[in-house]
């Protein structure tokens, strides 16, 4: 389709149904729908975000987003260029408020000595060990792989929502309810171990 040569309701009508397709995992769908409106996305994020190489990369996770919200799109409530619009701008507003975090607490804390065990801890971590993996193991298989990115792979919560397809604030209820209920099994095992 030639955008230049069609009707604003065409033009909307066409990108709606692209968007469909795309919901349906239509691929050819998806990439049309880009080559139609990347520029416009690029602008849209360039508004908000100063220029420079990361536009690119807020482009990608905006179109991320769109693929994953496809199935969301409701063409009455909204033309799909000012659906997507508001993707692109949400996620160039994330990336720049990500960018201008403080990182001082951060660069104190990891220039902080590892502490030097003097022996005075008399926390049983060999007895806790066996303890805790039984209670994350009990877990569904996608608590387990939250808490393995976030605690051991160190993944942002901005990360792990892009990678669920769920917002942060999600990201971090499920993460607190997860450590709640590993921390009530493994008081349970404990007590259980203990009469």
């Amino acid at each position: 389709m030639k955008i230049g040569t069609v009707s604003t309701a065409e033009r909307r009508d066409h990108l709606s149904v692209l968007i469909a397709r795309a919901a349906k995992g239509e691929n050819a769908a998806f990439s049309e729908l880009y080559a139609l409106t990347s520029r416009k996305m690029r602008k849209t994020i360039s508004t908000v975000y100063p220029r420079g190489a990361d536009i690119e990369d807020i482009l990608q996770d905006a179109y991320f987003k769109i693929w994953r919200s496809a199935q969301n799109f409701d063409p009455d409530r909204s033309s799909p260029i000012s659906w997507m619009s508001v993707i692109a701008r949400n996620t160039a507003i994330d990336a720049l408020r990500l960018k201008t975090l403080p990182t001082t607490d951060l660069d104190l804390a990891l220039s902080m000595p590892e502490p030097v065990p003097d022996g005075s801890d008399d926390f049983d971590y060999d007895r806790a060990r066996p303890i805790a993996a039984t209670a994350i193991g009990q877990l569904p298989q996608d608590r387990q792989t939250l808490l393995s990115l976030a605690y051991i792979d160190g993944e942002s919560r901005q990360s792990l929502s892009a990678r669920f397809g769920v917002p942060v604030g999600t990201i971090k209820t499920w993460l607190r309810r997860t450590l709640e209920t590993v921390r009530s099994d493994c008081a349970a095992f404990e007590a259980q171990a203990a009469s």
